[in-house]
Parts: C-alpha cells; sequence; structure tokens
C-alpha cells in the first residue's frame, strides 16, 4: 500500500519512496489512513487486492462531505452563468453496466488502450509510456546546468544505449531514488548523486565527474529497440516484449450463458450515462440550451499498474457534469467552468500555491477535443511538480453525435428562440471523488512535533468527518452527565463524540489525528459558572464560553440546522 518505485541493475532492489526533507510523507500519511479508520487495504485479511481500497468510518464520512459539497455547488445551488443569469444544473445515477453498444459507440471498446510491455522473465508488466531510462555520459561537470545542449548532443542520433530503466510517474521520482539510492552507481561510477537540473519530463544528475541524462523513453522507441533495453525489475538486456495495446474495461456476462452476445462491461466513465440519457432529460425535465447534468458514480478501469495509494485504482468514484451549450459560446462557457472548479477546490482550504492549472497540449488532447484544461495538484509523490485532480474538457459535439448515428436517435436540440436545431457542444468538468479525498488527507496532514500526536489533521471544518468531540475532564462530579447532556444536544446537528476514556492530552491526541476542529471540556468550573473550554484544533488555543453558546458557535463555524 506504500508508493514504491520499481528500479532496475541487478544491485537495485525494489525501494520505497523516499520524500526530501520539507515535504511531506506520503508512508506517514497512508500509516495513519490505516490506524484511524480513512481508509485500509481492500480483502486486507486475504491478502488484499491490489488496486481496491476500502474507506473506514472516517474515510467514508470525509468522502460522503466532498461528495456533498460537490452536489451543492452542481445541482442544489448552481452558480450564475458570465452574463448573471441562472444555470439550470440537474442530477442523474446511471447504471453501472449498460448495453455494449454503449461503449461500441464511445469508442471504449476500440480505442481504450495503454501502451503495455512485459517482462517475460519476471511476469511483470508496465505502462509504456510510464519507462524512463539514464544515461551515464563523461559530459564535463560545468555543463550540466545546460540540459538542452547535453540532451541534443547525447540523443540528437535517436535511441541511445541506455544503462539503467525505471517506471515512473515523473521524472522527479528518478530523481529521488537516485538520490536515495546511491549503491548500484556508488559501485559503477564512484560517486552518489550530487544534484539534478529537472526540466519538463527530462534531468541531469552530477555523478562526481560523470552526468547522468534522464528522459522519457518514446513508445516508438521501445517498438524498435524493446529487445536491447535493460529490464526495470532485472537489469537483463532482451526480457521485454515490445509494447502492446491493452483495454483497460472490466469485462463481464449479464445472464447465464457466458459468451460473446451476452458480454457486457462495468462502465470506465460515468459520462457515456450522461449522455445516453440527455434526450430523457430534455423530454422530462423542460430544460433549456444551456443547461447541464451531473452524475457521481463508481467507475472502474482495469489499471495495469495501480499506483501511489488511492491516486490511481481500478475502482474509483468520479464527480462529472456535461454542460451543453450553443457552439457559437462554447469557448466563454470553457473558460467560465476551468476558472469555476480551480475556485472551488481553493475554497475548500487547500493552499493555492499547491493548485495549479494546465492546459493540455495540443499532442495531448483527445481526436474529438477542442481544449482541455487539469486543476493539479502537488502530492507528495508529485513533488515538487503537480498531478491530476480534475479535467475540464472542451468535448465538442462528439459524443451526441456518435449515440445519434450509433443509436439511429435524434440528438439535436431544437432552440425555439433562435428557431435553430442543433446537436449542443459539450463541456465537461470531471473530477475523481477518491483522488479529491486524497487531495484533502494530503492537505491536511501537518507535522508538529510540538503536539503528543506530531501531527494533526487540518481539514476545512465543513469536511471534518468528526467535527466536535466533548469531553468530561474526569468520570466523576457530575461531569459525565453534563458531557452527555452535551453531546446528545449537538449531535442531532453536528457530526460529534464524547470520549472518556484515558486522559486529555491522549484524547486530544485521538482528535488531532481525525481532524476533529473543536473539543469541548466538561470541568470543575463547568459545574459552577455553566462555561466549557474549547479546545481549537490548528492553534491548541484554549477559551471558555458558557455551555449555552455551543451549539450557536458550531452554527458559525460549520453551518448547520
Amino acid at each position: 500500500m506504500s508508493e514504491t518505485t520499481t528500479t532496475t541493475s541487478n544491485d537495485a532492489p525494489t525501494a520505497a519512496r523516499t520524500v526530501p526533507p520539507n515535504q511531506k510523507s506520503m508512508e506517514d500519511i497512508v500509516s495513519l489512513c490505516k490506524r484511524r479508520g480513512f481508509v485500509y487495504p481492500a480483502s486486507e485479511i486475504y491478502g488484499g487486492i491490489n488496486g481496491f481500497w476500502d474507506y473506514g468510518p472516517l474515510g467514508t464520512t470525509l468522502k460522503n462531505n466532498l461528495r456533498n459539497l460537490w452536489w451543492r455547488e452542481m445541482v442544489d445551488c448552481p452558480p450564475d452563468s458570465p452574463d448573471g443569469k441562472p444555470i439550470s444544473i440537474v442530477g442523474l445515477d446511471s447504471a453501472i453496466i449498460q448495453n455494449p453498444k454503449v461503449w461500441e459507440a464511445s469508442g471504449h471498446v476500440g480505442g481504450f488502450n495503454d501502451p503495455m510491455v512485459d517482462d517475460t522473465e519476471t511476469k511483470q508488466r508496465f505502462r509504456a509510456d510510464q519507462l524512463y531510462g539514464i544515461v551515464i555520459t563523461d559530459a564535463p561537470q560545468d555543463a550540466m546546468f545546460d540540459i538542452q545542449q547535453l540532451l541534443v548532443s547525447q540523443l540528437k542520433s535517436g535511441y541511445v544505449v541506455v544503462h539503467y530503466t525505471f517506471i515512473a510517474a515523473a521524472v522527479s521520482e528518478v530523481c529521488e531514488f537516485l538520490s536515495t539510492n546511491p549503491k548500484p552507481f556508488k559501485k559503477q561510477f564512484g560517486a552518489t548523486t550530487d544534484e539534478a537540473r529537472i526540466v519538463d519530463d527530462c534531468a541531469v544528475v552530477s555523478y562526481g565527474k560523470k552526468v547522468g541524462i534522464i528522459f522519457p523513453i518514446a513508445v516508438d522507441e521501445q517498438k524498435i529497440h524493446y529487445a536491447e533495453l535493460p529490464s526495470p525489475f532485472t537489469g537483463k538486456r532482451g526480457s521485454l516484449t515490445e509494447p502492446r495495446m491493452f483495454n483497460l474495461m472490466f469485462e463481464t456476462f449479464v445472464g447465464a450463458i457466458r459468451d460473446e452476445e451476452n458480454k457486457a462491461y462495468l462502465r470506465p466513465e460515468t459520462a457515456q450515462g450522461i449522455f445516453i440519457n440527455y434526450k430523457n432529460i430534455l423530454d422530462t425535465m423542460r430544460v433549456r440550451v444551456p443547461f447541464g447534468i451531473a452524475q457521481i458514480g463508481k467507475s472502474f478501469r482495469n489499471e495495469v499498474t495501480p499506483r501511489n495509494f488511492i491516486f490511481r485504482s481500478r475502482e474509483f468514484e468520479q464527480m462529472e457534469m456535461e454542460f451543453f451549450c450553443h457552439p457559437d459560446n462554447a469557448k466563454t462557457w470553457y473558460e467560465f467552468w476551468v476558472e469555476r472548479r480551480l475556485n472551488w477546490w481553493k475554497s475548500l482550504g487547500i493552499d493555492r500555491a499547491n493548485l495549479v492549472r494546465r492546459e493540455h497540449d495540443p499532442d495531448e488532447l483527445a481526436h474529438y477535443s477542442t481544449a482541455c484544461a487539469d486543476v493539479e495538484y502537488q502530492y507528495p509523490f508529485t513533488a515538487p511538480g503537480f498531478g491530476e485532480l480534475e479535467g475540464i474538457a472542451h468535448r465538442g459535439d462528439f459524443d451526441l453525435t456518435q449515440h445519434q448515428k450509433h443509436a439511429k436517435t435524434k440528438l439535436e436540440y431544437f432552440d425555439q428562440e433562435r428557431n435553430e436545431r442543433y446537436i449542443p457542444h459539450v463541456i465537461e468538468p470531471a473530477a475523481g471523488l477518491t483522488r479529491g479525498l486524497l487531495v484533502l488527507l494530503c492537505e491536511a496532514y501537518t507535522p508538529d512535533e510540538s503536539r503528543p500526536s506530531k501531527m494533526f489533521m487540518r481539514f476545512d471544518p465543513r469536511l471534518a468527518p468528526i467535527q466536535a468531540a466533548v469531553f468530561p475532564l474526569v468520570q466523576k462530579d457530575g461531569m459525565p452527565e453534563v458531557a452527555e447532556k452535551l453531546y446528545r444536544q449537538l449531535r442531532t446537528k453536528f457530526a460529534v463524540q464524547m470520549d472518556v476514556k484515558q486522559n486529555i492530552g491522549k484524547r486530544y491526541a485521538r482528535m488531532d489525528e481525525a481532524g476533529t476542529p473543536f473539543c469541548f471540556t466538561i470541568d470543575s468550573d463547568t459545574l459552577k459558572d455553566n462555561t466549557v473550554t474549547i479546545r481549537h484544533r490548528d492553534t491548541c488555543a484554549q477559551e471558555r464560553i458558557n455551555i449555552e453558546q455551543v451549539e450557536t458557535f458550531l452554527q458559525e463555524k460549520i453551518g448547520g440546522a
């Protein structure tokens, strides 16, 4: 369940990622998630199953809180349009298994593939587009920072002899491994990593008098030179296969007979359920373009290399909205939704420095897409780089056109004001709910050596799975009775726990790990003047208020009925 990066060379065993100073440790976050009931490995008592996770009591509540805030933002209380008019967005919950023709029309059956490579010796498989190579060269030390010059001089002839290969999501992962696992390189080159410079997907790493160039090995180059590449698992050459396309959809069968005629698929995305219900919603809900259809639900992708905890898994939840608009206004709506979605994530208490907008380059776009931008977050395993949190795509009229063609059903929209028929263009903000949960966990995790727990979870109070805790200082003198009365009052409106076990410091520590923003303690003074102590999670500051004001206090800080 840790972030494991496989490396190469006979001397380089598989090793877990380490984290540079001043960065949060993913290993610590994963450990906390298991210990405190946020996320468990699925089927753990049977040894687990790779790429699947169970969400514990705190994780389930945190996920539900995020889901509810998204639904409120997109469906219950949608924003006004750029011209100040109300936007209509309705909800949907479509089936996980649809008629297989849906996925033929959408292109998933024929084109939902990743290039995969097998190691015939170890029987392991990896994505070809995640293979990095390192070339060791005698390039002069003072030239190491001129990365473009080095890359041109070493790689201008195309393929070069690669000394080592690595499977990684980004070049920063390779650099981190080299800096913390120097054994094979020290043995062969007489030095460890001194410093590195990363530019885009490439890097130059200093090894004493030698320089290593790290670069992604293009899939096309792998197809030609796969037999010459060292294995990322053993370091041996000749055991890798040519990259082959691998379909990511889970197959199943509907009914008693398991044959091609009854084959179906678990949905790889929730979007197509929206598109095939577009006409139903037009006919039953009296919506008018522009309008949106939102859906939250589970999707399934048979990822060959699930990695980085719940960042990339085989079963995950999505929060998607398809916004249907006139083709002439699509660019305006695209910009509107990109900015709206970026600002929404910022509103959840996520540090703005950890969020960026990244426009896709033309060669990254799907063939039907005019534009696409990602809201990216700086995860511990991507730092100092960023990884996708949400994508906002201008899908054009591709999906409705495909379904109109394959289903032989007219999906045009008649605009009475314009007296015009057209197939709407679609802007799609699509976020991973489980990936959003990971962002909240990473962002909230705050090391603090001054606390008994050595850390605390800095959740926005609206999202915290436990919003408040009630403690009697001791279990006597009437304090438990007062505490229980307050607890029973608050639990009708807030997610509250009452804890009477162990000393107050240990109870604070447990609530710090759970991310509880406010703790209320009943002590001997409470029995005299009817006041309680509030302990604030983020600052550990304490103040006293009248016990009758506690509910109002929480309503102001969190909201509630």
